[in-house]
């Protein structure tokens, strides 16, 4: 035993982060509702690059402030499985009408419990079940518009056959390729404050405020979340035509604690100094040993981002930077926030661990170069040199 706990212990050392790691985050404080749409997204991207740097250990916000789940959406979902399993129970035994009506408050309780999903199930299941039990007893318009629920849902949900009957399992197949099912419509989600994580359907979309322009109409499971904010979500109805949900984030003891320093923090952040008392005791109390904290203005179309890395003991600025950032239209505000943060941090002597990635730090365009004006590449003339090219000296047309 005592042979083998010493052939883990290399392991063991390579699994484990280094004892002395710093912990370090990014804040970013927003000026203005302009601002507070993208400051989430250009934490989550300057924690990222962060990462890449040796003896760094990220907290990220959600790990700051929490995310805690509903817990009325978390109850609701517990009180949904348990009356799914009694409805489905009753449908195996025939009990038709005794399953209709557990399935109906089913579905009433899985209305509230949008928060505390992370996948279809046990909607898409109930759902499935009250359309197969409407089919049933005759009710085909109220069974095809369930159907309808169900695809916009989960378009590729299957159906039992040992379950369902094959004339329900046909219309089905007849809701999926008729032209209601093909209908869209368009859905606006915003949120108090802006800038939140939007999931329709368990995937992720954008932030608030975002626009989806063509989403099938029937109900979506829309959830949004904010680090510092409680989750939020509900089934939204999207139909011809626009939706729009507000929602209104509970926020957390923790990001309130610390919302009510940033008005200091941020005037520190903006003057520059050489030292920043408020930001030291916000570090502190974060339990951080470094913070890359800045301020962000919206300005025109863009934004102004002040940015200071500081140290946690001492408020000492050791590096910081202004700069103006154009949007994020074409994609290009990870790679922004990634160059400006390895900036910061390597005018420190903090260095970046070495990529895995065989292709880092190369464009595509290394060998072209290489190349001279009549396209022959060092490495053919290193070949040449050693007599190892069998085409040397051959151009192809010595027969014709």
């Amino acid at each position: 035993m005592k042979a083998l706990a010493l052939l883990l212990l290399p392991a063991l050392a390579f699994a484990a982060p280094p004892s002395s790691a710093r912990r370090v985050s990014t804040l970013l404080v927003p000026m203005d509702p302009g601002a507070e749409a993208s400051s989430v997204q250009m934490e989550a991207y300057m924690n990222d690059a962060l990462g890449h740097f040796a003896g760094m250990s990220v907290r990220k916000s959600e790990e700051l402030f929490g995310m805690p789940e509903d817990p009325e959406a978390k109850a609701s979902l517990d009180r949904g499985r348990k009356g799914y399993s009694e409805s489905v129970a009753a449908f195996d035994k025939k009990e038709y009408e005794d399953a209709e009506r557990k399935v109906r408050a089913t579905l009433k309780e899985l209305q509230g419990a949008a928060a505390a999903m992370r996948g279809c199930s046990p909607l898409c299941d109930a759902l499935a079940l009250y359309a197969a039990l409407l089919h049933l007893r005759g009710d085909t318009e109220e069974a095809k518009l369930a159907l309808i629920d169900l695809m916009a849902l989960s378009p590729t949900h299957e159906l039992s056959p040992k379950r369902f009957s094959r004339e329900f399992i046909s219309l089905r197949v007849q809701v999926a390729t008729s032209r209601t099912s093909q209908l869209r419509g368009s859905a606006t989600v915003k949120s108090r404050p802006a800038g939140a994580r939007v999931f329709v359907d368990g995937e992720a979309v954008g932030f608030t405020p975002v626009t989806l322009p063509t989403l099938p109409i029937g109900k979506h499971m829309l959830r949004v979340e904010r680090p510092g904010f409680r989750q939020y979500g509900q089934l939204m109805e999207v139909a011809t035509d626009d939706v729009e949900v507000t929602a209104n984030l509970v926020p957390t003891s923790a990001y309130k604690a610390y919302d009510a320093k940033l008005d200091r923090v941020a005037g520190e952040v903006s003057r520059a100094g050489p030292k920043a008392s408020g930001v030291a005791a916000l570090t502190q109390s974060l339990g951080l040993d470094r913070l890359l904290i800045g301020t962000l203005r919206s300005q025109g179309e863009g934004s102004e981002l002040t940015l200071g890395y500081y140290d946690g003991r001492t408020g000492e600025r050791m590096a910081g930077r202004r700069m103006a950032l154009q949007g994020d239209e074409y994609g290009q505000l990870k790679n922004e926030m990634e160059r400006v943060v390895n900036q910061l941090v390597n005018s420190i002597g903090e260095k970046v661990t070495k990529s895995r990635d065989p292709l880092d730090n190369r464009g595509g365009m290394e060998d072209w170069s290489e190349e001279d004006r009549g396209g022959r590449t060092k490495a053919q003339d290193k070949q040449r040199k050693a007599g190892k090219d069998p085409l040397d000296g051959v151009s192809g047309t010595e027969d014709w």
